[in-house]
């Protein structure tokens, strides 16, 4: 960390494929910007500490939300949302997403507490870039 360059977004983005894997492109104090790309659903769960900042950059995605009442939000380029800690939450992409993610680092992709990983969600706290 502490790069004092410009960091392309872009170049970021070309240089992975792996859907939710997200990737942490700097540190701002205490807390992660995280590029990932969303292509279908993730897993329902919770960050009980903690607030997660979601940019769209390019495509749309939903974020299925159990507050308590289930409810999707819908998001678009250019569109933000946050989920307020303790929310339960799912995303999911239909046709593939770049986001931009905001949240304390080392942040457990997957949460506190969630449902059973699929093969396809990467439990992580992010890789450098």
């Amino acid at each position: 960390m502490g790069r004092m360059n410009p960091i392309d977004l872009n170049e970021v983005l070309a240089s992975f494929d792996a859907a939710w894997s997200p990737r942490i492109v700097t540190r701002v104090n205490d807390y992660d910007i995280r590029l990932a790309r969303f292509d279908g659903e993730h897993v329902w769960h919770v960050h009980e500490h903690t607030d997660e900042f979601f940019l769209v950059l390019d495509g749309e995605i939903e974020i299925g939300l159990r507050d308590p009442d289930e409810r999707v939000v819908t998001l678009g380029r250019g569109q933000v949302f946050v989920v307020p800690k303790g929310t339960s939450h799912k995303p999911s992409s239909k046709a593939g997403a770049s986001v931009l993610l905001v949240e304390p680092a080392g942040t457990l992709s997957v949460g506190d507490v969630h449902d059973d990983v699929p093969d396809h969600v990467e439990v992580t706290t992010g890789h450098l870039v």
